[in-house]
């Protein structure tokens, strides 16, 4: 029973928290960027409940379960990813927009805005979807009369009414007891695993030796597998870029990027842990799901308090998770569509109610898409990050870091990344080859990838550069 009062305990304080703060939501700015307000700190804790979902929990998970510590190789890209997010932070605040798309127009054309809010809301509504997925992985543990379809429709419900009650101003605000409940929990829940194990040694003797090497059994190009597109989700991320939007000024974002990518080594780090222990010990060695490793070690594996803490932190991840990824589409549909090309003379209050609307049909698909696609979490993951790291990043990036791209280059690279991406996803889901495979054998990253860097540099390169004075316009100021 005190496993389930914490989670409902939880999810009613966090109902609190958006029913209060959506008494504040007046405009769109208020909805969409949280009226340019936020903090280092609180950025810090809304970046990290963010970017730790069910793909780190589950997926990651998954992956520690089956590779061991191998599995960083996943996380590590966000890791890399954010090297370069600490130059470009103060940058897209300079920019004062709204949206990725809303850069993609003023650096490129109307067709790269339209582009990305297609490649956009597909990803975003992909990651979504398993967000459900994870909570009903939770909620069917906690609860053993809920089914699993129930669990996800359950998810669905709370995730959306979160969202559409306050959206970025609730997002922002619960994610600061969100994340510290993260850091909080896995902190605890490590080396007390550990001792419940029977110590480092009896871990590392129940498991095979390659659960501790860098490849584990994958090969090097397995794991870039998973590297890269996680790397390239980060570094066109569109909840990130938002929270950007969001900081208060250029300091507070560039100040944030510090205090997140500390916390995601932690993290990221001790959630693999949890995975690897997890393995060693008997009773989750035959797990029927690999991806309930997490959930499972806390409802069965770690004493009832820290149990419960680390409930009440994959709650939080899910949510908080669900509620980001659902707030950007819908945003992008209100303010990228109907705003920009149906009705541009749209009133706050009609974007407002557009983008409330929106959240609500964005997740009922995902809801149809979590019941009906992919395998299981690691592989929805996969192709998320895949599609949408390989249409955004290369042509967001050159909007900071190379002058010469040009409105066809630009808009090029997002169709051919995300054309190639859905294209070979499609031919290894429905085995159209007949081999279970990709097409030539090459994974959705590396030829999304190609594809997406290659039409940017040559379409750039024998199309005519923009005018000094329009790119000037442009580019944040230095």
């Amino acid at each position: 029973m005190v496993y389930q009062l914490t989670v409902i305990g939880y999810v009613a304080i966090l109902i609190a928290i958006s029913v209060y703060f959506s008494l504040r939501v007046k405009t769109k700015d208020d909805f969409i960027v949280a009226g340019r307000r936020l903090t280092w700190p609180i950025l810090v804790g809304t970046l990290l409940a963010t970017w730790i979902g069910s793909g780190s929990i589950f997926g990651g998970g998954t992956l520690g379960y089956r590779q061991g510590f191998a599995a960083l190789w996943q996380p590590a890209g966000a890791w890399f990813g954010i090297i370069v997010i600490y130059f470009v932070a103060a940058k897209a605040r300079r920019f004062g927009q709204f949206t990725v798309p809303d850069l993609m127009e003023a650096r490129y054309n109307a067709t790269a805005r339209v582009l990305a809010t297609i490649a956009t809301v597909l990803s975003y509504t992909i990651i979504v979807s398993y967000q459900f997925r994870g909570g009903a992985r939770v909620i069917e543990l906690v609860f053993p009369g809920v089914s699993y379809e129930m669990g996800v429709f359950y998810t669905f419900i709370f995730a959306t009414a979160f969202t559409v009650l306050a959206g970025l101003m609730s997002v922002a605000y619960t994610d600061i007891a969100n994340g510290s409940i993260i850091v909080i929990a896995t902190s605890i829940a490590v080396p007390t695993l550990i001792v419940t194990a029977g110590g480092w040694s009896e871990v590392r003797a129940n498991l095979d030796p390659s659960h501790f090497t860098m490849l584990g059994t994958m090969t090097f190009k397995e794991a870039m597998n998973y590297f890269l597109p996680t790397m390239f989700l980060l570094l066109g991320n569109a909840g990130m870029y938002q929270r950007f939007f969001a900081a208060r000024d250029e300091r507070e974002a560039r100040r944030s990027v510090v205090g997140w990518v500390i916390g995601l080594l932690l993290v990221e780090t001790l959630v693999i842990a949890l995975a690897v222990i997890g393995s060693s010990m008997p009773q989750f060695q035959n797990l029927e799901a690999s991806e309930s490793i997490i959930p499972a070690v806390a409802r069965q594996g770690l004493p009832v308090v820290i149990g419960c803490l680390m409930l009440a932190a994959i709650v939080a991840i899910v949510l908080s998770t669900a509620n980001s990824f659902l707030l950007v589409p819908a945003t992008n549909m209100a303010r990228d569509v109907y705003q920009r090309f149906v009705n541009p003379d749209a009133s706050e209050r009609q974007v407002l109610l557009l983008s409330r609307v929106s959240v609500v049909l964005l997740a009922l698909l995902a809801f149809v898409m979590s019941m009906r696609f992919f395998d299981d979490i690691l592989d929805a993951v996969v192709a998320a990050y895949t599609i949408y790291g390989a249409s955004i990043a290369p042509a967001l990036l050159a909007i900071f870091f190379w002058k010469r791209a040009t409105p066809a280059g630009g808009s090029s690279s997002i169709l051919a990344g995300f054309a190639v991406g859905v294209i070979w996803e499609i031919w290894r889901g429905f085995d159209l080859g007949g081999t279970g495979g990709f097409p030539f054998g090459l994974e959705t990253i590396y030829s999304s990838l190609a594809a997406s860097f290659l039409a940017l540099v040559v379409v750039s390169m024998i199309t005519p550069a923009r005018q000094a004075d329009s790119l000037a316009a442009a580019s944040p100021s230095e």
